[in-house]
């Protein structure tokens, strides 16, 4: 037991530190591994080995699976790619580690594990073919955190085109550099780095992340699609549009504080205020100007704000808003400068006492299992749903000859019962899973029916559903109707599952 407790406190190697993080990474994955559940895109993606990530501005995604697979496509190697991607996390957590603690203890690694334990990132993980690219982005982003060397030119290129790599991977990642830019100038405040160094950081990020722009700008996105680069519309009240976005971020966020979870939170952002009154001393402490003291003391006070908006950062800017949770991932940033906090709060009263930020990840390790079982329950579910409309078109000579099925478009919370238990408890597991339909499309070809495709802006199938002709096939979950020579499959709405309570 003693030698035990010794090991929580000393200093750890660098190849002790990387088994930590590599045991730490993939226990947190190993749920998504054994669900094994092809995600809403995956499925397509895994027909067709399809990639189209180029007109999305990530064309090194492309590149990365083109690699992997040794072809010109992207047929499905799951779990490869996540595995890979995980072995390169915890080396990059590794190399953050020491960039941040030069002798560093166990403490010191729980501090960073949010960047890979952040609850919403989950959403990044579960998908199987975006999901790895997602973290390999992640990885350049801390690299280009860590990268040192004496030569100027090369301190400024190479982190520069680790950011533009990232980019190319996952534009979402740039809120982490950022979020990381931020907790380095803190940091450098907390340890009193000499003005001209602190003045030199700035420059160097700035320039840095002007260069990463310009590399990204001349070779992934030229081939994004315009809809995608469409921002704000500057002239109809930004503004507000802004504030829709973060209270719409905002709410998804709060999912997350709910019962146990809001106690746990509470007490890491009450250690997190003891540490930024910490720093706040330290500034003061310093042996400098105080016009000099003053402007480090604002631009730490301004990077808090800025770690909170650079949770969702630069998608809040977009037309096309996307409020999912992948694209929080500026969310595990805000935890590492909670984690970094409250580190120096605790560690100031007793070198034991930051062990125990190991309470938070261990409520963020239960929720990456319960989302796990959810998922497993999401992959039973749907394969029942697909073997049902197998039969029911198979059983039936005019759906296997039409010449085209349109299956309705029909959205609702309430699809996925069986997890209703899990969901009240947990109401951030349904923000995560974010399946709110009964059955895609895309999913049929994997039993042989190919006739059967998504209606578009006509709504032809729901409407059918209105116009009170009798269905040929009656289930529970859906009609299905035969007009001429084509089919509509029409979707009920399910029982509310507050029904299951009450």
């Amino acid at each position: 037991m003693g030698r035990f407790s010794d090991f929580l406190v000393k200093e750890l190697g660098r190849r002790q530190v990387f088994l930590f993080f590599l045991l730490a990474t993939l226990v947190y994955v190993v749920p998504l591994i054994l669900a094994d559940f092809p995600y809403i895109d995956d499925n397509w993606r895994a027909l067709s080995a399809g990639m189209a990530w180029a007109q999305e501005g990530r064309l090194f995604a492309e590149l990365f699976y083109n690699l992997l697979t040794f072809s010109n496509a992207a047929p499905n190697i799951f779990p490869l790619p996540l595995l890979i991607a995980t072995l390169a996390m915890a080396s990059a957590l590794t190399s953050l580690t020491f960039h941040y603690a030069p002798q560093p203890t166990i403490s010191d690694c729980l501090v960073l594990l949010p960047l890979w334990y952040n609850p919403f990132f989950l959403q990044n993980l579960t998908y199987q073919y975006d999901g790895p690219a997602m973290v390999l982005s992640l990885v350049a982003v801390i690299y280009a955190m860590t990268f040192r060397h004496p030569s100027r030119i090369l301190q400024w290129l190479v982190p520069s085109f680790l950011v533009a790599l990232a980019l190319g991977l996952y534009q979402i990642s740039l809120n982490v550099f950022l979020g990381l830019c931020c907790l380095e100038l803190l940091r450098a405040a907390n340890d009193r780095l000499a003005w001209v160094q602190w003045r030199d950081l700035i420059g160097w990020k700035i320039a840095q992340i002007v260069l990463a722009w310009l590399i990204y700008a001349a070779s992934a996105y030229p081939f994004m699609t315009q809809n995608r680069t469409a921002l704000l519309n500057w002239t109809a009240a930004p503004w507000l549009q802004l504030q829709i976005n973060v209270a719409r971020v905002l709410e998804k966020i709060a999912l997350l504080f709910h019962g146990g979870f809001a106690w746990v939170f509470a007490a890491l952002l009450l250690c997190a205020l003891a540490g930024a009154v910490r720093v706040g001393l330290s500034v003061l402490e310093r042996h400098d100007t105080g016009l000099r003291k003053g402007l480090i003391a604002l631009v730490c006070l301004l990077t808090l704000p800025v770690v909170v908006l650079l949770v969702s950062g630069v998608a809040l800017f977009f037309r096309d808003f996307n409020e999912g949770a992948r694209t929080l991932m500026g969310f595990g940033v805000l935890l590492v400068l909670l984690f970094y906090l409250s580190h120096l709060a605790l560690a100031r009263i007793h070198t034991r006492l930051p062990l125990l930020l190991v309470v938070p990840l261990l409520a963020m390790l239960s929720l990456s299992y319960a989302y796990g079982r959810v998922l497993t329950m999401q992959k039973t579910f749907a394969s029942s749903a697909l073997m049902s409309l197998e039969h029911d078109i198979a059983s039936h000579r005019e759906l296997r000859e039409a010449k085209r099925i349109y299956m309705s478009v029909t959205y609702s919370d309430h699809w996925l019962m069986g997890a209703a238990g899990s969901f009240k408890q947990m109401p951030v597991l349904h923000y995560l899973l974010n399946i709110d339909f009964y059955m895609l499309a895309e999913n049929l070809p994997k039993v042989g029916i190919t006739n059967v495709v998504a209606e578009q802006e006509r709504r032809n199938a729901t409407r059918v559903g209105y116009l009170g002709y009798p269905p040929l096939v009656e289930s529970p979950y859906y009609r299905i109707y035969v007009l001429g020579d084509y089919g509509f499959i029409v979707f009920k709405e399910p029982a509310p599952i507050k029904a299951l309570y009450w």
